[in-house]
């Protein structure tokens, strides 16, 4: 029983000694100090694992949590982290972002061919409001600590103009809203092909989508759904919702809104173990209503949620169109 034991013990640790080899040989293909000169940062290597990461505390802001100065080190660190892989490299990252810095950093990750994987918050009651861009992409170690660079240098950009981050979007170029609101909903019915809900000058469409859950069918009023609303008046209106989409569709979406002028307030799931896998994400613009709508409808159609040739589901309903699954 004792050799046994010792014969496990050995092969264990010479499994463990040839994962750390393999390792080792992935992490010498990886050019370290290439990251290192295009990201501006100097990187660690986890020889483990394989993976070379950069990281620095976002400490040019004064963040407060619960009324106390939060240091860096308790979690306003941004990171990214690369790894060899047969086709190239990969990385996968976490930035800290301030609420005016996050729709150009977005946008700056989808131009140079990365990935938007989430978008939420860590704290309660954390002034400036901080936010939490997470990225991944696939490629040559230059395409992606270049990328990474960029978004770094976005956000220094933007902080270089004003060290306090803006508290509205009319602080960053919005106009304020009339008070009282006045959506004519005739050309958002046409525009979305379906008849949406009116109430006190606002216009709001909510379109389902079918999935599972532990084996019960799930729809609109359970939660999978895309919904918009609209409000103001109709040259001066904002829209704000929540798209409801798959996981190989979220990035073509995020992207089509983003390019529409369409801000991305949050990216999370709403559900677990449902089918297929849903993603969410939450969004608000400013513009005309009609502009709004059309940018809206962009993402629905660029996500291959509906039919290219529109109204929609002219056959249904009013109230039970529903988005087609993709083709």
């Amino acid at each position: 029983m004792k050799t046994s034991k010792t014969t496990r013990t050995c092969w264990l640790l010479m499994a463990s000694i040839s994962l750390i080899a393999v390792a080792r040989l992935f992490a010498a293909d990886l050019n370290t100090a290439r990251i290192d000169e295009l990201t501006g940062l100097k990187g660690k290597m986890n020889e483990k694992e394989g993976v070379y990461k950069v990281t620095f505390p976002r400490n040019d802001v004064k963040v407060v949590v619960d009324g106390w100065t939060m240091p860096p080190f308790m979690g306003l660190g941004t990171w990214a982290a690369f790894k060899e892989t047969k086709t190239g490299a990969m990385v996968m990252g976490d930035t800290v972002l301030f609420e005016d810095e996050v729709t150009p950093a977005m946008s700056t990750a989808f131009d140079n061919g990365l990935s938007v994987t989430a978008l939420h918050n860590h704290f309660f009651f954390d002034q400036p409001k901080v936010y939490f861009m997470h990225i991944e992409g696939e490629g040559t170690v230059d395409k992606l600590a270049g990328a990474v660079r960029k978004i770094y240098d976005t956000t220094k950009e933007i902080r270089g103009r004003n060290a306090k981050p803006a508290d509205s979007f009319s602080a960053v170029g919005g106009a304020l809203l009339p008070e009282k609101n006045s959506i004519t909903a005739g050309p958002l019915n046409e525009i979305f092909g379906a008849q949406g809900e009116a109430k006190d000058g606002m216009v709001k469409f909510t379109i389902g989508r079918p999935a599972k859950m532990h084996g019960t069918n799930i729809d609109k009023e359970m939660g999978v759904n895309t919904w918009a609303a609209f409000a103001g008046s109709d040259d001066n209106a904002v829209v704000d919702g929540d798209f409801a989409v798959t996981e190989d569709e979220l990035q073509p979406v995020l992207r089509s809104l983003l390019k529409d002028k369409i801000n991305i307030v949050a990216i999370h799931q709403h559900m677990t173990h449902e089918e297929p896998r849903m993603m969410f994400f939450h969004y608000w613009g400013r513009g005309s209503a009609k502009d709004l709508a059309n940018a809206v409808k962009g993402g629905l159609l660029v996500g291959g949620l509906l039919e290219v040739s529109s109204p929609l589901n002219a056959d249904v309903p009013p109230g039970n169109q529903r988005l087609l699954p993709p083709r």
